[in-house]
């Protein structure tokens, strides 16, 4: 008799949806990255050409959050929050969300690959570390947070090739350091909400005072690359503009804002939530990207 059957819900597509975690294709974004910073080429044939890289970057990602549900099932259960995800909670079974992982990573790797060799293999680059970062990566303080902020890099390296730009060197250095920053605050938070090694394994290498140096030192190189290439003459030249260093406040407030929340409020568990309902976070984003689109076009 197989006890699991009857114990399970029938799936219904919310779970199933929820276990894709839609809310995280955000992050995909960062493919348009090269094209808002290259005007020349903003046009409707690179504007679809990156939404379509986006959609398949997406269901690749969505493959790896169940592969990550799946290995962090047991640990989920003793989450507080985790324990309500779809596999954890026993809302999908093992079996489905299984076949749903090699459906995606099927679909999003196929797809890759018919849309640009480069690109696919910037796919695949993406999915190898992010199955090592399941597999035990994840466990290693310092190098699971290097493995979410190389994510993001592959991600604007992604929209590079789709339109066939060269990466500027500082655009993948301040979204390395930007990625590694979040990281540690959602570190941090397990940290100061007790979130033990069985939660989180890789806890068992830092604590408050390492996390707080190492988001200072994160912080300020973030601030000091992204000041000095706002002044630089390669700004105007890719650009266009020669006021881009306007927008230094704006990053500087955002970052300040961030550090309140992670330091003071101490509620930096998802940026994403964050985004969407703090709302000087968000209006400072908004009003970073209008002022950069008035500068740059």
């Amino acid at each position: 008799m197989n006890l699991h059957s009857k114990t399970s819900p029938t799936p219904t597509p919310t779970p199933i949806f929820r276990l894709l975690r839609p809310k995280d294709w955000i992050k995909n974004l960062f493919l348009f990255a090269p094209l808002f910073f290259t005007p020349t080429l903003f046009h409707y044939p690179e504007v679809i050409r990156i939404l379509i890289g986006a959609i398949i970057f997406s269901i690749t990602a969505s493959s790896i959050y169940i592969l990550n549900d799946l290995k962090d099932r047991a640990a989920d259960l003793l989450h507080p929050q985790k324990r309500f995800r779809p596999i954890a909670s026993n809302q999908i079974s093992v079996t489905l969300a299984r076949w749903l992982c090699i459906l995606l990573s099927m679909i999003g790797l196929i797809a890759a690959a018919l849309l640009s060799q480069t690109f696919f293999t910037v796919v695949l680059i993406y999915y190898i570390i992010n199955i090592a970062y399941c597999a035990g990566l994840k466990r290693i303080a310092i190098i699971d947070v290097y493995c979410v902020a190389a994510g993001f890099i592959l991600r604007v390296i992604a929209g590079s090739e789709l339109i066939h730009v060269t990466p500027s060197i500082w655009i993948l250095m301040c979204t390395g350091l930007l990625a590694l920053f979040l990281a540690l605050a959602k570190r941090r938070d397990d940290i100061v909400h007790h979130m033990t090694y069985v939660h989180r394994e890789s806890i068992r290498g830092y604590n408050l005072v390492f996390i707080d140096a190492s988001i200072a030192i994160t912080l300020s190189a973030l601030l000091i690359a992204y000041t000095i290439y706002s002044t630089l003459d390669i700004a105007e030249v890719h650009l266009g503009t020669t006021h881009f260093y306007w927008t230094v406040p704006l990053v500087l407030f955002g970052m300040l804002r961030y550090l309140q929340i992670t330091l003071v409020e101490e509620k930096s568990d998802s940026p994403t939530r964050l985004l969407f309902t703090d709302k000087f976070l968000l209006g400072t984003v908004i009003m970073w990207f209008v002022l950069s689109a008035i500068l740059i076009y």
